[in-house]
């Protein structure tokens, strides 16, 4: 496969923040081609200052770079004043919208009373509110909030967490972690070894140790006689191999992101969760896209009934109108550090920043009030239908999701499920796809990190009316995709 992904914006290049050797989504170079001596000043010092995130900073030389200047509801405008719908909640993290005024002035309060204190050794007002709202929210004993600034550091923090728990039970060979392939964790070198994308390890390899891989839950390229729990006994055949008295935790998202949405199959969390507890192991649910109601539910875990050690999340906790993330573990997990002079020797500067934890708790005020998490379980069905109707294009292979975060398959073969070359995919998403959709409005993400996909995650807010307007865009440009790769595997029969 190709490795890289992107959001979508202008033009043929790669991605923004997924790029040949990424995983995240922004948009990418393209753009109409540019007169340099008629660029804008925020052009200008965009190409000669900011280095972008998992960009081919060189597709910009000739093109415009995608400048997003003021956003409002479901929707973002650009330097020209062009509206584009934001399909992807800017990185699946915009939950509530853009432009919410609430969360400005509340973000403006808090620094006005106490702009920044730090929580090592010390409390303040707003992080401790925070984590008891957290701690209320999440499910079963899951009551201990430590904070962070991201999602690497969430998962950093929770891997860190399980070693450390371990060592103070007695087991300190327990150093392992059991992630899933096309996994994305994220990309600080912890975190990076959770994360199954070859384009993303191998740059910095050599990596921290004890990363270990198994297959994920994407049922659409199985054997049609697989079992349907065979993924999550390969986890426990990776336990065993490895040795349980070596492995710390596994970590699964709800929802994988990477790959394109693989969804479980019934039993597969529950089956897991037999697993870790029979030898041992801590389940982390890297929900860091997968809660605040991207699924319907306050954390994914939930929708999917199951009970993790801890819970990793960010994005959607501040509707990322601050950076903020956060580890949220259960009250045996933090047991062993609770006394004596036994400490978890970790943390960063700005989690729980005061300004962030004031911003957040406003968000989960307008996710309740507005009742997000029941919008998108009412309005998740119509997503799903708009997106299943394209089922009649000969490109789309397969549609898989859940709530507000769905992926389309793209394929060269729909009945023998083919997909696309490296050379082909390149030209399908970033020679074509990425650059198309976006000139028509949509902010989506096509990646190929795994098997080409396009991917959706609006923000909650988002209903049927946003539905027609991206099936509007996506049928069209999806149609001339298909067209297009027909001619390409034409000429090179030729």
């Amino acid at each position: 496969m190709a490795a890289s992904a992107n959001l979508n914006g202008p033009l043929d290049a790669d991605p923004v923040p997924t790029g040949s050797t990424a995983g995240s989504g922004a948009p990418e170079p393209s753009g109409p081609a540019v007169n340099k001596g008629t660029e804008s000043r925020l052009q200008k010092l965009a190409k000669r200052n900011l280095w972008m995130h998992f960009t081919r900073m060189g597709s910009y030389e000739d093109h415009e770079v995608p400048v997003i200047v003021r956003g409002e509801g479901c929707y973002v405008y650009d330097e020209h004043g062009r509206r584009y719908l934001d399909g992807l909640s800017a990185l699946y993290c915009v939950n509530v919208g853009h432009g919410r005024a609430e969360l400005a002035d509340a973000a403006a309060a808090q620094a006005r009373e106490l702009g920044f204190y730090t929580n090592w050794s010390y409390a303040h007002p707003k992080a401790i509110e925070l984590a008891a709202r957290v701690a209320d929210l999440a499910p079963g004993n899951l009551n201990r909030v430590f904070f962070t600034s991201g999602g690497s550091e969430a998962v950093e923090s929770a891997w860190k967490l399980a070693k450390a728990y371990h060592a103070e039970r007695g087991e300190p060979r327990r150093h392992k972690i059991v992630s899933r392939n096309l996994a994305y964790h994220g990309t600080s070198m912890g975190a990076l070894t959770a994360t199954a994308l070859t384009p993303l390890r191998v740059p910095f390899e050599p990596l921290t140790p004890g990363g270990v891989q198994v297959p994920n839950t994407n049922s659409y390229r199985w054997q049609e006689d697989r079992d349907e729990l065979w993924a999550a006994d390969a986890i426990e055949e990776a336990i065993e191999f490895q040795g349980p008295e070596t492995v710390a935790a596994v970590i699964l998202e709800p929802v994988q992101n990477g790959g394109g949405c693989f969804v479980p199959q019934d039993g597969y969390f529950q089956r897991v969760r037999e697993i870790c507890d029979r030898h041992g192991v801590l389940l982390i649910s890297d929900e860091v896209i997968c809660s605040w109601g991207r699924l319907g539910y306050w954390f994914g875990s939930e929708r999917y009934d199951y009970l993790p050690d801890i819970i990793t999340t960010a994005k959607g906790i501040s509707s990322a109108y601050v950076p903020l993330g956060a580890m949220i573990a259960g009250d045996h997990i933090a047991e062993p550090f609770l006394h004596g002079k036994v400490a978890f020797n970790h943390g960063f500067t700005f989690g729980g920043h005061p300004v962030a934890c004031a911003v957040a708790l406003a968000n989960i005020d307008v996710i309740e009030r507005e009742r997000l998490c029941a919008n998108v379980l009412a309005n998740e069905g119509a997503l799903r239908g708009m997106l299943e109707s394209l089922r009649d294009l000969p490109i789309v292979g397969d549609v898989r999701g859940a709530g507000y975060f769905h992926a389309i398959e793209l394929v060269k073969d729909k009945d023998g499920k083919e997909t696309f070359n490296a050379e082909e995919s390149e030209d399908l998403l970033r020679g074509f796809l990425s650059g198309e959709l976006y000139r028509r409005g949509l902010i989506c993400r096509t990646d190929d990190r795994g098997d080409p996909i396009v991917q959706l995650s609006p923000p909650l807010i988002a209903g049927p009316e946003q539905f027609e307007e991206i099936e509007a865009i996506l049928r069209p440009v999806l149609s001339e995709a298909s067209e297009r790769m027909e001619r390409w595997s034409s000429l090179s029969r030729a």
